[in-house]
């Protein structure tokens, strides 16, 4: 991932490191700059015609005394005249420190609330406490749930971590006692259980929140539930990906990325132009359509937050 600064983006690099603890550091904006007394990922702008992980290094050691010696791209978000682009340091020598006088601290990403950061950090900050792989749930037989949460257990016992309950057509009184039961399985395995559509039920159910197809998503003008409930919205194009973060939702699914046995022959955007999406979207985006777990680095190497599936990552 490489950008460059012109007249009309503002190419900024930052750089998300973790501590043994899994704490991310943060750095305090000085008096006298835009968004003073905010904290923010550490990092800076690109000089012109600067590679971004060179960029990355430079301001790194400016600020902090580190040498980075490993980083991988996370995620790039436009913000009006900035282009935000954030990398994971994987690896550095160096103890971090305040070499400019700003206030640095190491906190838990859980704890850290959104609003106390400039809003082209806040998206980089969802992306930190999302997962990497997104299950959207096969047809259920309306006749036995059984199968159905015992698949679900399966699922979440293998590491999945956030799953759309998707029940198509659904009357409510089926929806509620299976999402009830499955909202069981997924808090003892400490994973998140969004409801297909129906975010007032997912509400009224305590869940995690909501995945919006696009066509609701288009009616609404701000997102339909508080901040302590997710909201993800399922995208095509640029269109709907640029509704989604305009309503505050805090992430989206993009396909149908490559070929799928439930569509076969339907068009598709193919990677370059899902990267091409991706990459100009202002929130987490997760890469769908004929992906599995082999595909995550894929995804992540284009800006994705990683792969959404629904077959890949049942079984």
């Amino acid at each position: 991932m490489t950008i460059t600064s012109t007249p009309a983006a503002i190419a900024v690099v930052a750089g998300v490191l973790r501590d043994e603890r899994g704490r991310v550091l943060l750095a305090r904006r000085p008096e006298g700059k835009q968004h003073a007394g905010l904290w923010e990922f550490p990092g800076g702008k690109l000089e012109q015609g600067e590679d971004a992980l060179v960029a990355l290094t430079r301001e790194l050691d400016e600020e902090l005394g580190i040498d980075v010696r490993a980083a991988r791209p996370l995620m790039s978000v436009p913000h009006g005249p900035i282009v935000l682009d954030a990398w994971e340091v994987v690896a550095w020598s160096g103890r971090p420190n305040a070499r400019e006088a700003q206030a640095i601290s190491w906190v838990d990403a859980s704890a850290i609330d959104a609003e106390s950061m400039p809003p082209a950090d806040r998206p980089v900050l969802t992306a930190l406490r999302l997962p990497d792989r997104y299950l959207v749930t096969p047809d259920v037989d309306p006749a036995d749930d059984m199968p159905f949460l015992a698949g679900l257990e399966r699922a979440l016992g293998a590491g999945i971590r956030l799953v759309d309950l998707r029940l198509p057509d659904a009357p409510r009184e089926r929806v509620a006692p299976l999402a009830r039961m499955a909202r069981e399985l997924c808090r003892k395995h400490e994973a998140k259980l969004l409801l297909h559509a129906d975010w007032m039920l997912a509400e009224v159910l305590g869940l995690d929140g909501v995945q919006l197809p696009a066509a609701i998503a288009r009616r609404l003008d701000t997102r339909p539930l508080p901040a302590s409930r997710l909201v993800g919205v399922s995208c095509h194009d640029e269109d709907e990906l640029e509704h989604a973060a305009r309503i505050g939702a805090d992430f989206a699914t993009l396909a149908p990325v490559l070929p799928t046995a439930s569509h076969p022959g339907a068009p598709v955007l193919g990677w370059d132009a899902a990267r091409a999406l991706i990459t100009q979207a202002r929130l987490p985006v997760y890469a769908l359509g004929g992906l599995g777990s082999a595909d995550i680095a894929t995804a992540r190497a284009g800006g994705a937050q990683g792969i959404a599936a629904i077959r890949a990552l049942w079984s």
